[in-house]
């Protein structure tokens, strides 16, 4: 067993992350006023003041400032030192991805263009080496991906994981507060991996994952309920791109089984991690943008069309209150993140991981499927929604969907500290 980089280093990256993000969230605040960088109020949003939506700035800010910290710690040499160009690959795509959303907030870029923006960032990370090599699937084991389909591969997972996150971003506090409970459990089964020897100890992933919570959790404060803030698509589509980036690098870098000599068997479900827990930390995101691409689909509208049948819409419209949909959401990132970690510790429970993930997908299904409506009075107005989406692709403004409280004057904005 290899321990890698000492734990304190990334424990003491997560709080500069988050720090530098909740500091640097005040000024893009004042500053994005200043410059009009907010989301007006209009008849298809229901926030009612004009609000800053610069937060993908701070997290930006605060990810390079993070970065540029932990490339100066010599504990971290063999991430940054090494011979690959990761590190400088990981910066540069999330620069290019962060450019595309803050175009896309000022000049509401078509969905092609926006895909184009998403390639390039996945052509960068590529061409360092942010990508897969390798999978495990069941009945095939062990699966080496070929030069031919690695690029393909990694631009379709990018493309996938910055919409889904953007999907989510639609309520106060959702994709920061979704994308943080993820990208933790991500960096914490990551840690394992190399703590176990199973992932290289010279690999970036969990270093992502971390710095990834960092942000969110410095961010979470300006943007709940009710949002100072918004992250806008800056925001959605670099945390998108750092979960897309660490996913890449922890689920398909792993050599070997995880959980000891049961696992290594490959009789056991838990065998197969490396490639079902990104799907699984990530699950609100990625059902969410399943359900939108069949109700679409179904409904023969095209997928930048708008729509309030989100997973956060179906829990307003259930009765749930803003706050407590999000909540929802956050807690049933929690809990499948949870499943698909526990057999980490107790590798006894991994033939009841199959079943639990069954039992789970039942539920989802019962209550979010695209079919499921509630028949209310036709007389009986419907619950307002506090949120309208704000996909990549979905043609809502990005991080404008944030509900205020009723009655603030419109035109009023909110710079306080």
């Amino acid at each position: 067993m290899n321990t890698g980089v000492p734990l304190n280093w990334y424990a003491v990256l997560l709080v500069v992350a988050a720090a530098s993000t909740w500091v640097l969230t005040f000024p893009a605040r004042r500053i994005a006023v200043q410059i009009g960088y907010v989301a007006q109020p209009d008849d298809r949003k229901v926030h009612q003041r004009v609000t800053p939506q610069s937060g993908g700035v701070a997290m930006f800010l605060g990810m390079l400032l993070t970065w540029a910290v932990a490339a100066s710690i010599p504990g971290l040499d063999q991430l940054f030192r090494g011979p690959g160009q990761e590190p400088l690959g990981l910066l540069l795509g999330a620069a290019a991805i962060f450019v595309v959303g803050l175009i896309d907030d000022f000049r509401d870029m078509s969905a092609p263009a926006k895909v184009a923006g998403q390639v390039l960032a996945a052509i960068i990370l590529y061409h360092f080496g942010v990508t897969w090599y390798q999978f495990k699937v069941p009945l095939a084991g062990l699966v080496q991906l070929s030069p031919e389909w690695t690029p393909l591969l990694t631009a379709l997972w990018v493309i996938a994981i910055t919409n889904a996150v953007n999907l989510i971003d639609g309520l106060d506090g959702l994709a920061a507060g979704v994308v943080a409970i993820a990208s933790g459990a991500l960096a914490v089964y990551g840690l394992h991996l190399q703590y176990l020897g199973n992932l290289p100890t010279d690999d970036i992933g969990p270093l992502i994952a971390v710095v990834t919570c960092g942000i969110c959790l410095g961010f979470l404060p300006h943007n709940f309920h009710p949002a100072k803030i918004f992250m806008g698509d800056g925001g959605a589509l670099l945390l998108g791109l750092l979960m897309a980036a660490s996913t890449m690098l922890i689920g398909g870098r792993s050599a070997g089984a995880v959980g000891g000599s049961a696992a290594r068997s490959g009789q056991t479900y838990f065998f197969f991690a490396p490639l079902f827990i990104p799907f699984f930390i990530l699950g609100v995101p990625i059902v969410d943008m399943a359900f939108a691409f069949v109700r679409r689909t179904a409904n023969r509208t095209g997928f930048s069309t708008p729509d309030k049948n989100h997973l956060h819409h179906r829990l307003l419209r259930l009765g749930h209150g803003h706050r407590r949909s999000v909540l929802i959401l956050w807690a049933w990132t929690v809990l499948l993140s949870g499943l698909v970690l526990f057999p980490l510790y107790v590798s006894s429970v991994n033939a009841f991981i199959p079943f639990g993930v069954l039992a789970l997908g039942v539920i989802l299904y019962t209550l979010f499927h695209p079919s499921i409506r509630r028949h209310d009075d036709p007389a009986e107005p419907e619950p307002t929604l506090a949120a309208a989406s704000s996909p990549v692709a979905d043609g809502d403004r990005p991080g404008s969907s944030a509900g205020e409280p009723v009655g603030e004057p419109a035109g009023a904005v909110d710079t306080s500290a």
